[in-house]
């Protein structure tokens, strides 16, 4: 990377307002969709602490104050982009031209609003929600296909839930929720057929019921166990495993 004068980093061209670490050394890289809350700030916290070098997206940078406060001493990138806004993400992709990715980790994900069942569906929630949980992963999987090629690992995980599964529906209601995680799952199984020959594994992952904002302080599982344990997970993932639907403890998910 280039300098300015007094040795400050010059950005690229495309990363102005980005957070970009002075030094980039090649270890291995992971990409966090949503890094600035939840799961995917726990995601940061973990891989950064194993010394990864990481590139961590979210809408808003600038409100992101745990995120920039984990940048200012660790590898990692910190750049803006919403998933629902296609210019946002190939613009986002452009900006991280020749790097490589070797885990991509869609975490990205809204819950909607609350009571939707036969009766009180919100349509144009429902469209906010599918936007969000199932065009958005497929709009940075494509937009980044060629910097997770480009890697060693090539693995997309996809951040999921055991409410997409058809089979273990038994209870009803989250019509918007579930039909959203239900459809990531089937573009994430075609996504993996049809980027087999590139040598690129798409998983899906369910990270339990979790204490965050969208899984209310009632869930069991805190941020950091769901995280480790999805890391376990992750670290075994290959073609072997691509296109099929796993709980955070490994075991696999009924479709």
């Amino acid at each position: 990377m280039k300098e300015e004068a007094g040795g400050t980093p010059a950005l690229p061209e495309g990363r102005q307002g980005w957070i970009v670490p002075y030094e980039v050394s090649r270890m291995p890289s992971i990409m966090i969709t949503s890094a600035n809350r939840g799961l995917g700030l726990e995601f940061v916290r973990q891989y950064a602490a194993d010394g990864w070098r990481i590139f961590a997206a979210c809408r808003n940078p600038d409100a992101a104050d745990d995120l920039h406060r984990l940048a200012r001493t660790r590898s990692i990138t910190v750049f803006p982009m919403d998933v629902t806004d296609l210019a946002s993400v190939r613009h986002a992709a452009a900006g991280l031209n020749g790097e490589s990715i070797d885990v991509l980790i869609n975490s990205a994900g809204i819950i909607g609003k609350s009571g939707q069942r036969i009766g009180n569906i919100d349509y144009e929630s429902w469209a906010q929600v599918l936007d969000v949980n199932t065009m958005g992963p497929l709009r940075v999987t494509e937009a980044f296909v060629e910097h997770v090629a480009r890697s060693e690992r090539k693995v997309v995980v996809t951040i999921t839930s055991g409410l997409g599964s058809i089979t273990d529906n038994t209870s009803g209601g989250s019509i918007a929720y579930r039909t959203s995680k239900a459809a990531v799952n089937m573009a994430m199984r075609s996504a993996a057929i049809d980027l087999a020959p590139r040598g690129i594994a798409c998983v899906l992952a369910n990270p339990g019921w979790v204490k965050t904002d969208m899984g209310g302080t009632s869930a069991p599982l805190k941020p950091s166990e769901s995280v480790a344990a999805l890391k376990t997970l992750i670290a075994t993932l290959g073609m072997a495993h691509s296109g099929k639907f796993f709980h955070y403890d490994g075991h696999e998910c009924a479709w």
